[in-house]
């Protein structure tokens, strides 16, 4: 068995869509952020260091260029001849929308590339950007719009210098959501001073709002972030690998099966990461997470159903 046989995956998703595998490729189109350039705050996030999924730095070659590279390493990997442009790094809707359709056609004009996968902030999709990225859905290509939420609570946001609120977030769904946009939220597992609970709380308050798709991550630790002066003087301790696999399962179980996992862990270079060291390892997190699915006899979307069935709401309340 596989991951695979116990929650709705992304790969999957697109194996049927498509007839074939689909990739996404990593870019860096050169975008910065509102929490870093002062129009909403500096120095960024406590945790952010985008090398640590930012393979080509602050000086990334040409969108063309890594799409390239990127397909050459995934023929050589599995032959997949169809690859979706993942805008990852930094805030990649925070511009004019001229200079962002130029990026957005300059990937999609490259062989192979079958859409975009466009990761931002909640603060920054105003209704000329959603309108955009609806133009290249119409016109038949595969659009997700992924959202960094991170945590539903505010005070958790403010405590890691997110530099908006949950609020932001909802405007942000409901807006995409009336253009029939497909969204995917990323929330992040073991912030400063959350515990189970809250992760718990945050799931269902964005599968109340609705969502498509979904991304967890471990908090890791890397160099050069305000997160690891804290963790060096122990104000702040990371998960252990079982807390974080056992909070992954809680939360696919909540997940009705119709819903993408996108992600269930992320892992950061050997070369940044300070801690915890599991998050190295992705395939240990992985094994782990479908280990203890088999375990409890569980799949994606097996709470979610119990729930139903006995009049309780996601978040524990009797409907």
């Amino acid at each position: 068995m596989a991951l695979s046989d116990f929650i709705t995956t992304f790969g999957q998703v697109m194996l049927r869509r498509y007839g074939e595998r689909v990739h996404k490729i990593a870019i860096d189109a050169g975008f910065t952020c509102p929490n870093r350039d002062d129009s909403k705050g500096r120095g960024g996030c406590t945790f952010c260091n985008n090398a640590s999924f930012s393979p080509n730095g602050r000086n990334p070659p040409s969108v063309a260029g890594q799409i390239a590279a990127g397909r050459a390493v995934v023929a050589r990997r599995t032959g997949a001849r169809y690859v979706i442009a993942y805008f990852q790094a930094y805030t990649n809707t925070y511009d004019d929308t001229g200079r962002l359709r130029a990026i957005y056609d300059e990937a999609l004009a490259q062989p192979g590339v079958i859409g975009m996968s466009i990761g931002t902030r909640p603060d920054c999709v105003p209704d000329e950007v959603l309108d955009l990225l609806l133009e290249y859905r119409d016109a038949g290509h595969e659009v997700w719009l992924e959202l960094g939420l991170q945590s539903s609570f505010d005070a958790t946001l403010c405590r890691v210098n997110r530099g908006h609120g949950f609020s932001e977030y909802c405007r942000a769904v409901r807006a995409a959501r009336s253009r029939g946009l497909p969204l995917c939220t990323h929330l992040i597992l073991g912030l400063p001073e959350e515990n189970a609970s809250h992760a718990h709380t945050t799931l269902a308050r964005v599968l109340d709002l609705g969502v498509d798709g979904l991304k967890l991550h471990p908090l890791h630790v890397v160099k050069g972030t305000q997160l690891a002066n804290e963790w060096r003087r122990g104000a702040y301790r990371p998960m252990a690998e079982e807390e974080y696999v056992n909070l992954a399962a809680d939360l696919i179980e909540m997940t009705p099966a119709d819903v993408v996992y996108h992600r269930v862990t992320g892992t950061a270079a050997s070369s940044i990461l300070l801690a915890p060291l599991w998050c190295a390892h992705k395939w240990s997190v992985l094994n782990g997470i479908e280990n203890e699915l088999r375990r409890r006899d569980a799949t994606q979307g097996c709470a979610a159903h119990r729930a139903a069935v006995h009049g309780v709401g996601a978040g524990g309340a009797v409907l």
